[in-house]
Protein backbone atom coordinates (compact mmCIF):
# COMPACT_ATOMS: atom_id res chain seq x y z
CA UNK A 1 0.00 0.00 0.00
CA UNK A 2 2.73 2.45 0.66
CA UNK A 3 4.53 1.85 -2.92
CA UNK A 4 1.35 2.41 -4.19
CA UNK A 5 0.98 5.68 -2.77
CA UNK A 6 4.37 7.07 -3.25
CA UNK A 7 3.80 5.91 -7.41
CA UNK A 8 0.36 7.03 -7.33
CA UNK A 9 -0.04 10.18 -5.79
CA UNK A 10 3.96 11.18 -5.72
CA UNK A 11 4.07 11.44 -1.96
CA UNK A 12 7.79 11.44 -0.33
CA UNK A 13 8.60 7.84 1.11
CA UNK A 14 8.85 9.76 4.55
CA UNK A 15 5.49 10.83 4.92
CA UNK A 16 4.24 7.87 3.56
CA UNK A 17 5.63 5.89 6.16
CA UNK A 18 4.97 7.82 8.95
CA UNK A 19 1.17 7.83 7.62
CA UNK A 20 1.17 4.00 7.33
CA UNK A 21 3.32 3.39 10.74
CA UNK A 22 6.33 1.35 8.97
CA UNK A 23 9.78 2.39 8.75
CA UNK A 24 11.85 3.20 6.15
CA UNK A 25 14.18 0.24 6.18
CA UNK A 26 10.84 -1.85 6.09
CA UNK A 27 9.63 -0.01 2.75
CA UNK A 28 13.19 0.30 1.19
CA UNK A 29 14.10 -3.70 2.11
CA UNK A 30 14.91 -5.94 -0.86
CA UNK A 31 14.95 -9.72 -0.15
CA UNK A 32 18.23 -11.14 -1.30
CA UNK A 33 17.85 -14.14 -3.07
CA UNK A 34 21.03 -16.41 -3.22
CA UNK A 35 21.63 -19.30 -5.35
CA UNK A 36 22.51 -21.45 -2.20
CA UNK A 37 18.34 -20.95 -1.01
CA UNK A 38 17.64 -23.16 -4.48
CA UNK A 39 20.30 -25.48 -3.36
CA UNK A 40 19.06 -26.12 0.06
CA UNK A 41 15.17 -26.39 -1.66
CA UNK A 42 16.57 -28.93 -4.01
CA UNK A 43 18.64 -30.92 -1.12
CA UNK A 44 15.33 -30.79 1.14
CA UNK A 45 13.27 -31.72 -1.73
CA UNK A 46 15.27 -34.99 -2.70
CA UNK A 47 15.94 -36.08 0.85
CA UNK A 48 12.07 -36.01 1.58
CA UNK A 49 11.39 -37.77 -1.46
CA UNK A 50 14.04 -40.27 -1.00
CA UNK A 51 13.55 -40.72 3.05
CA UNK A 52 9.52 -40.25 3.46
CA UNK A 53 9.21 -40.16 7.16
CA UNK A 54 12.68 -37.75 7.84
CA UNK A 55 11.66 -34.72 9.16
CA UNK A 56 13.29 -31.70 9.09
CA UNK A 57 15.73 -32.71 12.31
CA UNK A 58 16.77 -35.64 10.06
CA UNK A 59 17.46 -33.49 6.99
CA UNK A 60 19.22 -31.00 9.21
CA UNK A 61 21.90 -33.34 10.43
CA UNK A 62 22.31 -35.02 7.37
CA UNK A 63 23.27 -32.06 5.53
CA UNK A 64 25.44 -30.29 8.17
CA UNK A 65 27.05 -33.70 9.09
CA UNK A 66 27.15 -35.94 6.22
CA UNK A 67 27.49 -32.77 3.56
CA UNK A 68 29.40 -31.11 5.77
CA UNK A 69 26.90 -27.88 4.65
CA UNK A 70 27.16 -24.81 7.23
CA UNK A 71 23.94 -23.86 6.54
CA UNK A 72 21.84 -21.72 9.82
CA UNK A 73 19.20 -23.90 11.05
CA UNK A 74 17.17 -21.06 10.64
CA UNK A 75 17.66 -20.92 6.92
CA UNK A 76 16.84 -24.42 6.14
CA UNK A 77 13.89 -24.54 8.50
CA UNK A 78 12.37 -21.33 6.59
CA UNK A 79 13.09 -23.11 3.10
CA UNK A 80 11.76 -26.31 4.83
CA UNK A 81 8.41 -24.63 5.81
CA UNK A 82 7.97 -22.38 2.68
CA UNK A 83 8.40 -25.35 0.62
CA UNK A 84 5.62 -26.81 3.15
CA UNK A 85 7.64 -29.97 4.24
CA UNK A 86 6.24 -29.64 7.28
CA UNK A 87 2.65 -30.06 6.40
CA UNK A 88 3.47 -33.81 5.62
CA UNK A 89 1.04 -36.28 7.70
CA UNK A 90 2.44 -39.43 8.40
CA UNK A 91 0.05 -42.63 7.69
CA UNK A 92 -0.52 -44.99 10.47
CA UNK A 93 0.99 -48.09 10.61
CA UNK A 94 -1.21 -51.20 10.57
CA UNK A 95 -0.77 -53.71 12.73
CA UNK A 96 -1.22 -56.92 10.36
CA UNK A 97 -3.26 -58.96 13.02
CA UNK A 98 -3.68 -62.95 12.19
CA UNK A 99 -7.39 -64.54 12.17
CA UNK A 100 -8.28 -65.62 15.52
CA UNK A 101 -9.55 -69.16 16.54
CA UNK A 102 -13.16 -69.79 15.94
CA UNK A 103 -14.30 -70.37 19.39
CA UNK A 104 -14.81 -74.35 20.01
CA UNK A 105 -18.80 -75.45 20.28
CA UNK A 106 -19.18 -77.59 23.47
CA UNK A 107 -20.56 -81.36 22.46
CA UNK A 108 -22.43 -81.63 26.19
CA UNK A 109 -23.71 -79.85 29.06
CA UNK A 110 -20.97 -79.35 31.67
CA UNK A 111 -18.33 -79.27 28.84
CA UNK A 112 -17.25 -75.69 29.01
CA UNK A 113 -18.02 -72.77 31.29
CA UNK A 114 -18.01 -69.24 30.71
CA UNK A 115 -17.72 -66.75 33.77
CA UNK A 116 -18.78 -63.05 33.52
CA UNK A 117 -18.75 -59.89 36.35
CA UNK A 118 -21.59 -57.69 36.43
CA UNK A 119 -22.20 -54.12 38.22
CA UNK A 120 -24.51 -51.84 39.39
CA UNK A 121 -25.81 -49.38 41.88
CA UNK A 122 -28.38 -48.84 44.11
CA UNK A 123 -30.51 -45.56 44.41
CA UNK A 124 -28.37 -44.87 47.88
CA UNK A 125 -25.01 -44.24 45.38
CA UNK A 126 -23.99 -48.13 46.62
CA UNK A 127 -22.13 -49.97 44.15
CA UNK A 128 -22.64 -54.00 43.86
CA UNK A 129 -21.22 -56.90 42.12
CA UNK A 130 -22.93 -59.84 40.00
CA UNK A 131 -20.73 -62.81 39.32
CA UNK A 132 -22.02 -65.31 36.93
CA UNK A 133 -21.28 -68.41 35.62
CA UNK A 134 -22.92 -69.63 32.52
CA UNK A 135 -22.66 -73.10 30.72
CA UNK A 136 -22.15 -72.76 27.32
CA UNK A 137 -23.69 -75.66 25.54
CA UNK A 138 -27.41 -74.70 26.86
CA UNK A 139 -26.51 -70.98 28.20
CA UNK A 140 -27.89 -71.94 31.82
CA UNK A 141 -26.70 -70.00 34.98
CA UNK A 142 -25.12 -72.43 37.12
CA UNK A 143 -24.46 -69.75 39.67
CA UNK A 144 -25.08 -66.28 40.43
CA UNK A 145 -23.20 -64.76 43.45
CA UNK A 146 -24.55 -60.94 44.53
CA UNK A 147 -22.32 -58.66 47.11
CA UNK A 148 -20.78 -55.24 47.78
CA UNK A 149 -17.40 -57.01 47.11
CA UNK A 150 -15.95 -60.15 46.06
CA UNK A 151 -12.74 -61.16 46.58
CA UNK A 152 -10.69 -63.12 44.56
CA UNK A 153 -10.86 -66.11 47.25
CA UNK A 154 -14.05 -66.79 46.88
CA UNK A 155 -14.52 -66.09 43.20
CA UNK A 156 -12.17 -69.25 42.87
CA UNK A 157 -14.51 -71.15 45.52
Amino acid sequence: MAQKAVSARGLSVRLVCLAFGISETCYRYRPILSDENAEIADWLIRLTDNQKDWGFGLCRDYLRNVKRYAWNHKRIYRIYCELELNLRIRSRKRIQREKPVPLAVPDEPNDVWSMDFMHDQLSDGRSFRLFNVLDDFNREGLGIEADFSLPAVRVIR
